[in-house]
């Protein structure tokens, strides 16, 4: 099974508002980047969004990698929010809607495909990667302010 590390992340100007994403992909010493802009969206639905497209993008069933500055996203996996949600009907451990669920089911679908570890990293520090997929999701919401 190949070995890929994704970087993700995505960007709001106003939460709700004009939302980027970006995505670098690693496979050996290949590298590639994805990103794209929702004129009306939230922040972490830009981290959820840039997941997803990370593992579309993958070709053939892999084990990833993927590191994210979100805790929202790293810790719906790593501290098992997501499996909860599932067994409590989407809803929260407060009896709350889960927000998102359209991209969570989205998320699962994509994963289902792959063997995924969730790394959570800092934000805006000093991991190149992570910083160049902050600069992909910023310039996206440039262009979408641009392309009006």
């Amino acid at each position: 099974m190949n070995k890929v590390d994704i970087y993700t992340d995505g960007a709001c100007s106003g939460n709700p508002g004009v939302g980027g994403w970006g995505v670098v992909l690693i496979y050996k010493t290949a590298q590639k980047e994805l990103s794209g802009y929702d004129k009306q969206t939230t922040n972490n639905r830009m981290e959820m969004f840039a997941v997803i497209q990370a593992l579309r993008a993958l070709k053939k069933s892999c084990e990833v990698t993927l590191y994210t500055d979100s805790a929202y996203v790293a810790d719906a996996f790593n501290k098992k929010w997501l499996e909860a949600w599932q067994k409590n009907g989407w809803k929260t451990s407060g009896n709350a809607d889960v927000k998102n669920v359209d991209l969570w089911k989205a998320l699962l679908y994509e994963l289902n495909m792959h063997e995924v570890t969730f790394v959570k990293v800092k934000g805006h520090a000093d991991n190149e990667f992570n910083n160049r997929c902050d600069c992909l999701a910023r310039a996206e919401i440039d262009k979408c302010r641009s392309d009006g």
